[in-house]
C-alpha cells in the first residue's frame, strides 16, 4: 500500500508539471516549438510605404521557412502611435510584432504625449533597414545643388514652402534642421502622409521636400522633380554620385531606420530566435536585391544595439525638436 501511495504521488506531480508547461502565457519549450501558430506583424502606416514593403518581405520569407503564417496588418493613425500602442499592450508571447520607424521612439515622445513608454513597453529585436532620404525641389526652383538652394532661400525669405507628412515627422525635422543650420526661412506645410505631400509637390504648390528615395525616384527619373542631395550623414552606397547635404551644410543629417519590436517581457529565447532568423534572411542575395529596387538598404543589429540607438537618437532629436519648437498636430 505504501508503494502504491508513492506511485500515486509521482503520477500527480507529473500531471501537474504537464499542466504548468501547457498553461496559457508560458514560454514555448526550447528546441523549436516556437512559432506554433500565426504571428501578427503590425505596420503602423497605410500600405505601400517603405515600412510596409520591408514588413511584407520579411513576413513572406519567414512564412516560407517556418511553415507558420506571419501576417502583416496595417494599423495607421496618430503618427504611427496607434499601431505601436497595440503591440505595446499585447501579450508578451512572441505572436505580435511591430515594424517601427525611428520616429515612433525618438521623436514622437517629444512632440506629444504617447500612450506608451518607449523605453519600458517594448522589447527591441533588430534593426532591419535604412531608408535613404533625399532633398528634392520642384523644377520651378532655380537651384541645381544645395548651395544654390540656400542662396535662393536667403534672397527670398519665406517664399519657399516645404512639405512633410505631419508635425514631428522625419521630413519636418530634416527641413527644420537645414533651415536652422543654414540660416534660411522656409514655410512648413504639413500633410497627413507623404503621398498627398508629393502630389502637391509635383503640382508646384510645394517647392521643397526631404523624403524617402523610393517614393521620389520615379518622379526624379521623369524630370518632374530635381534631386539635389542625400539627407544621410554620408553618401549612400547605392547612390555614390549623389552628394550629402552635410557636404555643403555641415551637421545636417537624418538617418531613417526601421526595426522589429515585440512587447516588453517577451521571453529572451523568442527574441533571440526571431533576431537570428531575420538577420539570416536579410543577408540573402535575393532579399538584398529586392530591397535595392526600392532604394532600401538592409541593416541589422543585436537587441542591445537597437536599444542603445534609441537612447542616443532620443536625446539628439529631442534637442532639435525643442530648438525648433515643434509641436504635435
Amino acid at each position: 500500500m505504501l508503494r502504491c501511495r508513492h506511485i500515486g504521488r509521482y503520477i500527480g506531480f507529473a500531471a501537474a508539471a504537464m499542466l504548468l508547461c501547457t498553461a496559457p502565457g508560458m514560454a514555448p519549450a526550447q528546441g523549436g516549438a516556437y512559432p506554433s501558430r500565426a504571428v501578427k506583424f503590425i505596420v503602423p502606416i497605410t500600405p505601400g510605404g517603405s515600412n510596409d514593403v520591408v514588413a511584407r518581405l520579411i513576413a513572406q520569407k519567414l512564412t516560407e521557412s517556418w511553415g507558420q503564417p506571419v501576417v502583416v496588418e496595417n494599423r495607421p493613425g496618430a503618427g504611427m502611435n496607434l499601431g505601436a500602442d497595440a503591440v505595446a499592450k499585447s501579450a508578451p508571447d512572441g505572436y505580435t510584432w511591430l515594424l517601427g520607424a525611428n520616429n515612433i521612439f525618438v521623436t514622437n515622445p517629444h512632440v506629444g504625449k504617447t500612450p506608451f513608454d518607449v523605453f519600458r513597453d517594448f522589447a527591441p529585436v533588430t534593426t532591419v533597414a535604412s531608408v535613404p532620404f533625399v532633398l528634392v525641389v520642384h523644377p520651378s526652383v532655380p537651384a541645381n545643388n544645395v548651395a544654390e538652394l540656400v542662396d535662393y532661400a536667403k534672397k527670398n525669405p519665406g517664399k519657399l514652402n516645404y512639405a512633410s507628412s505631419g508635425n514631428g515627422s522625419p521630413q519636418q525635422l530634416a527641413a527644420e534642421m537645414l533651415s536652422h543650420v543654414a540660416g534660411i526661412q522656409m514655410q512648413h506645410v504639413p500633410y497627413k502622409g507623404a503621398i498627398p505631400a508629393i502630389t502637391d509637390l509635383l503640382g508646384g504648390r510645394i517647392q521643397v521636400f526631404i523624403g524617402a528615395v523610393n517614393s521620389l525616384t520615379p518622379h526624379i527619373r521623369d524630370g518632374k522633380l530635381r534631386q539635389l542631395a542625400g539627407a544621410g550623414g554620408k553618401r549612400f552606397a547605392a547612390y555614390p554620385d549623389l552628394p550629402a547635404i552635410a557636404e555643403t551644410v555641415p551637421g545636417v543629417a537624418i538617418d531613417i531606420w526601421l526595426g522589429v519590436f515585440m512587447p516588453a517581457n517577451t521571453p529572451k529565447e523568442i527574441v533571440g530566435k526571431v533576431n537570428t532568423d531575420i538577420i539570416k534572411l536579410l543577408g540573402t542575395a535575393e532579399v538584398k536585391a529586392s530591397l535595392a529596387l526600392q532604394g532600401i538598404e538592409p541593416v541589422t543589429s543585436t537587441p542591445e544595439a537597437l536599444a542603445a540607438t534609441i537612447r542616443d537618437d532620443h536625446t539628439r532629436w529631442g534637442k532639435v525638436i525643442r530648438d525648433a519648437n515643434i509641436k504635435a498636430d
